[in-house]
């Protein structure tokens, strides 16, 4: 029986959204699992800081500044990973256009943003990452992987009574982008499945940032109430599942979609 590798020594990994609350908890993880970790992200200073807790701790990481909705941009930042490893094994879509809202107070700008990032971007991304996915199969004989962070919101509508202001409502432009790219998340896998590039989407339920527990508790108590495990997730428990999808350990695994919602979507 094959032993059972769930690391990412050796691996070289590109996520992006690295310097939010999740994002940050994945480069973590990704690290300590062995990974070199590319940190993209829109707060540079938040991912400096990042990355000096990464490498403080032993693990290996590195800034790569560049938009996400820029092809020029993500070229530079690709032909910087092709010249230092010549290959990209893990790729994190992990970017996202957030503000709270109703449909009724949202705008069209609103959707187009949502989705230019959400969607348009992770599928340019992808595109243009290929040629070094492909080659990760000469790396580890369970080639790439692409992970596509998606939300709780693209499977299911949020309770809106838990709200206490429509502009504070989890906005349907956000659950609409996140639908649209689990459907790419299927699309690619079965596309890419030929070149050994396996495809998934994780999908984190409630997970309030620090600040919001802090801050609005009962709010926080309201969520949990809505979890079957009766508690919102902390941030260090999104790093194992996508460790796991970016791991050899996955080699069967594309196409799928894994809620990490404590069973929120369950009911």
């Amino acid at each position: 029986m094959t032993p059972i590798s769930i690391h990412l020594k050796g691996k070289v990994v590109l996520l992006t959204g690295a310097a939010g609350y999740l994002g940050s908890a994945m480069a973590h993880g990704f690290a300590q699992a062995g990974g070199m970790v590319y940190l993209n992200g829109r707060n540079q200073s938040s991912l400096h800081k990042l990355c000096d807790e990464i490498e403080a701790s032993g693990g290996q990481a590195s800034v790569l500044s560049f938009d996400v909705t820029d092809s020029v941009a993500v070229s530079e930042a690709l032909q910087h990973i092709e010249k230092k490893h010549g290959r990209l094994d893990v790729l994190v879509n992990n970017a996202y256009y957030g503000k709270g809202g109703t449909l009724e107070v949202s705008t069209n700008e609103d959707f187009t943003q949502s989705y230019h990032i959400a969607v348009t971007a992770a599928a340019g991304l992808i595109r243009a990452a290929l040629p070094l996915l492909r080659r990760s199969v000469d790396h580890s004989t369970a080639g790439a992987s692409v992970i596509n962070v998606s939300s709780m919101y693209g499977l299911v509508s949020p309770d809106l009574s838990v709200y206490e202001t429509a502009q504070a409502a989890n906005p349907p432009f956000y659950g609409a982008a996140k639908a649209a790219l689990l459907q790419l998340t299927r699309y690619t896998a079965c596309e890419l499945a030929k070149d050994k590039i396996r495809v998934n989407a994780l999908c984190p339920g409630p997970f309030p940032a620090p600040a919001v527990e802090r801050d609005n508790p009962a709010f926080v108590d309201k969520l949990a109430q809505k979890v079957p495990l009766g508690r919102i997730g902390v941030a260090s428990e999104i790093a194992g599942p996508a460790v796991f999808l970016a791991s050899d350990a996955a080699s069967y695994v594309t196409g799928a979609t894994l809620p990490v919602d404590g069973g929120w979507t369950a009911w």
